[in-house]
């Protein structure tokens, strides 16, 4: 079904923007991982609105209650079902536009393939839908770190023309969050909130990229032909509200080199096992993690939803013009690095009990 992902870790979310709720439930945590909400509320407060003058005022606090799966502060190895209560939902402000099509939003799109959609908010089309993939990515954060010393960081590496300059195998979680732009190069940084600024005060929007890297990935995760590991992470990815490119490694800018300047030569590591002298694979070869870091960049468009007139119609086909109201983010990008997270980490800890499991069956 369209709302679940993952094979063993698998992840299923719920609700809408304007609904009661939003949440998800997480089937096939290992049991007896230590776990409460408290392991779950920091990623949540990353994501939540309202951050700062930069996102949306929307005034949600996001707090998560864990209804099941969970005892004694241990997991119990059955779903875990995990709801973020609705607090500032206010469907009346969409009553205006409630059969106006919103440029590339979609409203159209619900519209053509069920005949019917949540007319507040976007329903599931909202990156409030994300809340439950931030919530299990929290649960997958801590399982991989206890098994295996994973960790998993992102941050903005560019919004709109200004790019940020990042060392991304020495970038640290608090870098990143010094400054609400969540780019740890103070001097983009800067830039950066001015911009956004800008594009607020004229009513319009920015896009910019999100970069993440994933540290000690073991060598071995990744299945042949159809589930690679960065088929599967450019499916969480893509999957995310407003994402519109996604590159592993060199990406695009591998087609302006060589074959001798792309191919990441073999040495022999500490343990004895192969490790590269570069890195443009990005820390996968052949669909299959190979120890090395894996390094993404996620491109997010500018929001869809800006105050300035646009010319649309409605569901009647009339020609109108719609100055829309409400609250939203001038710029997604800040708010996306919790989401970008948290989709690597499902990812992540979806092939790594796969791959255990190949090896309890090989063996």
């Amino acid at each position: 079904m369209s709302s679940s992902t993952g094979d063993l870790f698998r992840v299923t979310t719920f609700g809408e923007s304007h609904g009661g709720a939003v949440g998800v439930v997480v089937d096939g945590c290992p049991a007896r991982l230590r776990l409460s909400e408290a392991d779950v509320q920091p990623d949540l407060d990353r994501r939540r609105p309202g951050q700062s003058r930069l996102t949306t005022q929307r005034n949600e606090s996001d707090t998560v209650e864990i209804l099941s799966g969970v005892a004694d502060g241990q997991t119990l190895g059955t779903p875990i079902a995990m709801i973020v209560r609705n607090q500032d939902q206010r469907p009346g402000a969409y009553e205006g536009f409630a059969d106006v099509y919103r440029p590339s939003h979609a409203d159209w799109t619900y519209d053509a393939k069920y005949g019917i959609r949540a007319r507040s908010g976007g329903g599931r089309a909202s990156a409030r839908e994300t809340i439950g993939r931030v919530a299990a990515g929290a649960i997958a954060r801590k399982l991989l770190a206890e098994v295996a010393g994973i960790e998993v960081i992102a941050w903005v590496s560019s919004v709109h023309h200004i790019d940020a300059k990042v060392d991304a195998s020495t970038v640290q979680l608090a870098d990143v969050e010094a400054t609400p732009t969540r780019c740890p190069d103070p001097t983009a940084a800067e830039a950066i909130v001015a911009a956004i600024d800008r594009a607020r005060r004229d009513g319009d929007s920015l896009g910019g990229v999100v970069e993440c890297v994933a540290r000690r990935v073991p060598a071995g995760l990744g299945e042949p032909v159809f589930d690679k590991l960065e088929a599967d992470l450019a499916k969480a990815m893509l999957s995310l509200p407003a994402v519109k490119g996604f590159e592993v490694g060199s990406g695009f800018s591998a087609t302006r080199m060589t074959g001798r300047e792309h191919n990441d030569p073999f040495v022999a590591g500490p343990d004895g096992r192969p490790r590269t002298t570069t890195n443009h694979s990005g820390g996968i070869q052949g669909g299959i993690s190979n120890g090395e870091d894996i390094t993404l960049r996620i491109a997010f468009k500018p929001t869809a939803t800006i105050s300035s007139a646009q010319e649309t119609v409605d569901s009647a086909g009339n020609e109108v013009t719609l100055a829309a109201t409400g609250r939203h983010d001038p710029c997604v990008v800040p708010r996306a690095v919790p989401l970008v997270e948290a989709g690597v980490l499902l990812v992540l800890a979806d092939h790594y009990l796969r791959q255990r499991a190949q090896d309890v069956l090989a063996r």
